[in-house]
């Protein structure tokens, strides 16, 4: 048994119609739109399963659960076009650790090295106790945000 009952009035579903016939919106919404309309339980149709929904559609069921869960709980227009996480990513490196990572990187290569690598740098830093650990990525992300050429 269904916990989320998707009922769309005749209104709602003219307009998920029309928005898959005119294809001009977004590629998610466009696809939430086709599982609410396989998933509806109105007086003309009969619903499909999760399952069946989301091998048809090529989603997976906990897909098609999500859409259905969030048109109930919060109606049409949030489970075509959920609402963007607002997760806040904590920064590895702060403004002290930027600058010891550019007078490192500046400075002379290690020995045996013409220059310095990404992970060389990400290396001294942790060794030189600036930064608990950090990846290369980062080192890479930093470097481009300040204009700093390696060559």
């Amino acid at each position: 048994m269904k916990k989320y009952i998707v009922r769309l009035a005749p209104d709602e579903r003219d307009h998920l119609l029309q928005m898959i016939r005119g294809g001009k919106a977004a590629a998610r919404a466009l696809l939430h739109a086709r599982v609410l309309l396989k998933a509806d339980q109105g007086s003309e149709t009969t619903a499909w399963s999760d399952e069946a929904i989301g091998t048809a559609l090529e989603v997976h069921a906990t897909t098609v659960a999500r859409v259905r869960q969030r048109f109930v709980e919060q109606g049409l227009e949030a489970a075509l076009r959920p609402k963007p996480t607002t997760r806040q990513y904590a920064r590895k490196l702060d403004g002290v650790a930027e600058a010891h990572l550019i007078a490192l990187a500046c400075g002379p290569a290690p020995t045996g090295r013409a220059q310095w690598t990404l992970r060389l740098l990400a290396d001294q830093l942790v060794e030189l106790k600036h930064i608990d650990s950090i990846s290369y990525e980062t080192i890479r992300r930093t470097l481009k945000k300040t204009s700093y050429s390696r060559t």
